[in-house]
């Protein structure tokens, strides 16, 4: 029996490869779907962008890569040093939004976000202010470690991490939303680090902060409209 069993398992590996790796994706690809159809949604997706990088224009996380880039002027190593900080940041940022969806029920979380949105709303309106000391000391780690942890201490408690906690727990989508305030966060600080204060030029920050004022306005008034 055991020699039967042998045999037919390996027949196919030897036989008939490709017909077997088809079987073997198609699998991957079914369970997948089965799994989650939502793994991915597209429109937590583009809406933590947006959000994000409108965020993220004159917030001190963004003054942090504008100081770096003009202390260090070692541009991948700050670009690929945010990236990691943010990615570690707003994956537990994302974690703790997914939890709360399952700790809270249906009504309260949506009063709760709607009340942080509109808290989120006035504070972007407050301008940050980044402490800047003069020391030009090489940085002990090198520049990628240094960016990491300064990136993901900043982090610590911003608007972008409250961001995309709330964002977590409204679209219950975590791969989506830490996807899309991470390229949100890539998109207001990386051309900063390439190009300096006059990326930050082009539009100006009081508009900017107004519109982003004005989404998560929005966003809180629907949480409070729509039903849970």
């Amino acid at each position: 029996m055991a020699q039967t069993v042998e045999k037919n398992l390996a027949r196919p590996l030897t036989a008939q490869p490709s017909s077997f790796h088809l079987l073997l994706a198609g699998d991957a690809v079914r369970s997948l779907v089965s799994l989650r159809p939502e793994l991915f949604n597209v429109d937590a997706f583009l809406v933590s962008t947006g959000i994000v990088a409108l965020a993220e224009m004159g917030d001190k996380t963004q003054l942090l890569a504008l100081l770096l880039a003009a202390r260090f002027k070692k541009p991948w190593p700050i670009v690929w040093g945010i990236l990691v900080a943010t990615l570690a940041n707003h994956a537990m940022a994302g974690a703790l939004g997914a939890w709360l969806t399952t700790l809270l029920s249906p009504e309260i979380l949506r009063w709760i976000l709607g009340a942080s949105f509109l808290a989120m709303a006035a504070w972007m309106l407050v301008p940050d202010k980044l402490d800047d000391d003069r020391d030009s000391k090489p940085p002990r780690w090198g520049v990628f470690a240094t960016t990491v942890v300064l990136f993901f201490l900043a982090e610590m408690g911003d608007k972008t991490q409250i961001a995309t906690v709330m964002l977590a727990a409204r679209f219950d989508a975590y791969v989506a939303v830490v996807a899309g305030t991470t390229l949100g966060m890539m998109l207001a600080n990386a051309p900063v680090v390439w190009l300096g204060e006059r990326v930050t030029r082009l539009v100006p920050l009081r508009v900017v902060h107004t519109v982003s004022a004005i989404i998560f306005a929005i966003l809180g008034v629907l949480a409070f409209v729509l039903p849970a």
